[in-house]
């Protein structure tokens, strides 16, 4: 069996999307899924209960993601676990392919492979993915998925992982090359910001968070990082993204700049959050 655990905070308006594409093509018994309400303010729990007995909701009173991961992981009973956020898109056959990859000698981390919805974005906030999307660390590493899901090792390993602001990029180097990988004919699909705005949010939150892991664990995130070399052979390869490059680098410049202050007072613990990819 496989289980599946949801932290959710403020999720009322995505949570049940993802759900019924889980549900409507899973076998009897094959999975369990444990939704973590975490300081709602919203019917996040009423949606996900209104499932079931499908759904198993566990609700704290207070919110953060690391407390919900650790709540929803304690009542996980299958071989196989599944941390999926709230907001993204995958179905039963994913979480097979998944499983299967989880299979392979010496594999305990694996995500699907990561299919960006831009079809609400606006041309910048395009642009700026099309750049992103070409990035080494970006097409192999485990984060920025919303999805990762690990064997019964894998599972020990992450809950040795801190309790950091970007838990799927700390979740993702806590495995060498060779103990993680994306799994082909697993998919999810990740809503992308409408507005430069809210892409700017969530991009001052990522700097923040790589940030704070490097702090907390030094050289970790190194894979991570994105070098000229990699922006140069991304042009190299597609000489008619320099427009694109453009839109890429300013927004990155910003969000750094934006991101200092948070930085340089220690406040790993605001998070700025992208509203609109969550707007009906």
């Amino acid at each position: 069996m496989i289980s599946v655990v949801v932290p959710a905070h403020n999720e009322a308006t995505v949570i049940g999307r993802l759900l019924r594409g889980l549900l409507a093509g899973a076998r009897p018994g094959e999975m369990e899924i444990v939704v973590v309400p975490n300081g709602c303010t919203d019917d996040t729990a009423g949606v996900a209960a209104s499932f079931g007995e499908s759904v198993t909701v566990v609700p704290l009173t207070e919110p953060g993601k690391y407390a919900a991961l650790r709540a929803g992981d304690d009542h996980a009973t299958g071989d196989e676990v599944v941390y999926l956020d709230a907001d993204v898109e995958m179905d039963a056959d994913g979480l097979r392919a998944l499983a299967a990859a989880l299979g392979e000698p010496g594999v305990h981390a694996v995500a699907p492979e990561r299919v960006v919805a831009l079809d609400r974005s606006s041309w910048l906030v395009r642009w700026y993915y099309d750049v992103w999307q070409e990035l080494p660390g970006v097409r192999e590493g485990l984060f920025g998925r919303g999805v990762i899901a690990v064997s019964p090792e894998g599972r020990k390993r992450l809950r040795e992982v801190p309790d950091v602001m970007g838990d799927d990029l700390a979740a993702s180097v806590a495995f060498t090359p060779d103990e993680r990988k994306v799994a082909t004919g697993a998919k999810v699909v990740v809503h992308a910001p409408r507005t430069v705005g809210d892409l700017v949010r969530r991009r001052i939150r990522s700097v923040t968070a790589t940030t704070q892991l490097q702090q907390a664990r030094p050289g970790t995130v190194d894979s991570a990082r994105t070098s000229r070399a990699d922006l140069v052979e991304i042009l190299r390869r597609r000489p008619a993204y320099a427009p694109k490059m453009a839109v890429f680098l300013a927004v990155t410049v910003v969000c750094r700049r934006r991101a200092r202050r948070a930085i340089r007072s220690g406040d790993f613990t605001t998070w700025l959050r992208d509203e609109s990819s969550r707007a009906a």
